[in-house]
């Protein structure tokens, strides 16, 4: 199975190139969307052998992923695994998501950070959970950790899936749609790195998002 990391990133100067050489250990293709970056991040990532898509200007995490799916889907890849550039995703952990593949032969991996929570801020523990909940009543399968951004997923998916988010919701809908349409979603346990990292997430805004994306796919055709 030929698979891309493919890794959203906006200003990860700083960590972006320790992140892809610890990656490549694991996997040599990588690709980095840089989402209208004002640092130097796509400087950064032209010397470490990624592939660099540069959006003009800024416009979500979910704009910058499909950017990167549409580039994935027109090459040879066979999946993609997603991966945060902030360094919260373990590199070390990729071999599990393709050993659960191996096992288990689910569409879309989902990084697990659940069972280990102690360093993970409260609101955003009770974010997860809730929304986890909520997703895995809808979906009918069992999803503990809904909002973790890194992800294995199969080609078809990408092929098959209709996504209109542009923000952090697109993590939910992408679950949803692939859901919909059949696939069968699996989970894999992954460390949970929190480093006072800066987050772009308004838990406000970005969960009221939420709750108008599960609006529009309840009512929406199927």
């Amino acid at each position: 199975m030929k698979t891309a990391v493919l890794i959203p990133a906006y200003n990860e100067e700083k960590g972006i190139v320790q992140l892809i050489e610890e990656i490549i250990k694991f996997v040599p293709d990588v690709i980095v969307v840089d989402d209208g970056s004002v640092d130097a991040t796509a400087d950064a990532v032209a010397g470490t052998g990624a592939f660099l898509l540069k959006r003009p200007k800024n416009q979500g995490k979910g704009a910058a992923l499909k950017t990167g799916f549409d580039y994935i889907l027109s090459k040879d890849f066979d999946s993609v695994l997603i991966m945060d550039a902030d360094g919260q995703h373990a590199p070390a952990d990729i071999p599990l998501f393709f050993e659960k593949f191996r096992r288990t032969n689910a569409d879309l991996i989902v990084g697990n950070r659940m069972e280990k929570i102690t360093n993970m801020p409260l609101i955003r523990r009770l974010t997860n959970k809730s929304m986890s909940f909520i997703l895995s009543f809808i979906t009918r399968q069992r999803i503990p950790d809904s909002q973790c951004g890194y992800r294995l997923i199969k080609r078809k998916v990408l092929e098959a899936v209709s996504l209109d988010s542009s923000k952090y919701e697109i993590e939910s809908e992408l679950l949803l749609e692939a859901s919909k349409t059949g696939f069968k979603i699996d989970s894999v346990p992954v460390k949970t790195i929190y480093r006072g990292q800066k987050s772009y997430i308004n838990a406000l805004v970005d969960t009221v998002r939420f709750f108008k994306l599960l609006f529009r796919f309840v009512v929406k055709p199927r």
